[in-house]
């Protein structure tokens, strides 16, 4: 447990592939994108953009030098302006395979935008832990990153590095997102912690410990009072705190961890039904199937025989 927060959020996942594009657009312009299991990076090289959530949430405007980080690969669109019409991204990038690079053209010249994009691939195996307490997107703006040179020369070296064919230039194009993810990711730890709770959870110096412990210990038998301890607060302090910050009681999110491991577990035929109950902190079987069906609305046995049966 003597990891920082960032060190702990990244710790678990396996970049394995990468996609990077190049976008130039012009005139009335807009893409729907997709949900994906991915990290997804928007550098805004030239112009700006306006990126909207299919939840009707307010839109993100981006402008020339912002970056945008999507953790999850969450599903949105961006456009020119609000309101546009969206062209499905399938359509504009089909069969894209992990590793390829392209230019994407949308709308009509003059082409006045120019966005960097890239889909960071983690493997499927991956466990991502405190990973998943991370906000669907972060916006680092312009000035943010002109006092960051690592990632300034990062972006800037970007364009030129991944039109190269040289050998090894998708291991190179994958580590220098992997740079610029990372970079990322520790600015906005650092930055903008008033505007995301989340974030203001993960830096919380007691918080941030309850969360490290939850993710990375789930099968312990924690309680209110262990995880207080642990987080070196009062147990009435931390549990406000707590709900104020991940929106949560420290016990159900506990819960949520565990169940969400024994989804992962249960999707692998080679780990025995039978041991799953403990190996996510369960002392009977009895309160393993109830939680789970509570949470899944359907038991252990039945998720397996759905994922077995797919």
């Amino acid at each position: 447990m003597g990891d920082d927060v960032l060190t702990a959020l990244l710790r678990p996942l396996w970049l394995i592939d990468i996609f990077h594009s190049v976008w130039e657009a012009g005139g009335t312009w807009g893409v729907k994108g997709h949900e994906d299991s991915c990290a997804i990076v928007h550098h805004m090289v030239q112009g700006g953009c306006v990126i909207t959530f299919e939840d009707g949430s307010d839109p993100v405007e981006l402008h020339e030098g912002d970056l945008a980080i999507f953790p999850h690969g969450t599903a949105h669109s961006f456009s020119g302006e609000r309101g546009a019409r969206t062209t499905p991204l399938s359509a504009l990038v089909p069969n894209v395979s992990p590793g390829e690079s392209g230019l994407v053209r949308v709308g009509t010249p003059p082409y006045g935008t120019r966005m960097l994009c890239a889909s960071l691939r983690y493997s499927p195996v991956t466990d991502p832990g405190l990973y998943g307490e991370l906000p669907r997107i972060i916006v680092l703006r312009r000035r943010m990153l002109e006092g960051e040179p690592l990632l300034m020369s990062t972006l800037a070296a970007l364009p030129s590095e991944i039109a190269r064919t040289a050998p090894g230039s998708r291991l190179v194009a994958l580590r220098a997102f992997e740079t610029v993810f990372v970079l990322s990711l520790r600015i906005a730890l650092e930055q903008l912690t008033e505007e995301s709770p989340a974030l203001r959870a993960l830096r919380h110096q007691g918080i941030s410990k309850a969360l490290m412990a939850i993710h990375g210990s789930y099968a312990e038998p924690w309680t209110v009072e262990t995880l207080a301890r642990r987080a070196g607060m009062s147990r009435s302090a931390f549990s406000h705190q707590f709900k104020e910050m991940v929106g949560d009681t420290p016990m159900r999110h506990l819960t949520a961890r565990r169940l969400q491991e024994a989804k992962r577990l249960l999707a692998d035929t080679s780990v025995a039904q039978q041991e799953i109950a403990e190996r996510v902190g369960y002392r009977s079987q009895v309160g393993f199937h109830l939680a789970f069906r509570k949470e899944f609305d359907m038991t252990p046995g039945a998720f397996r025989s759905e994922r077995e049966g797919g």
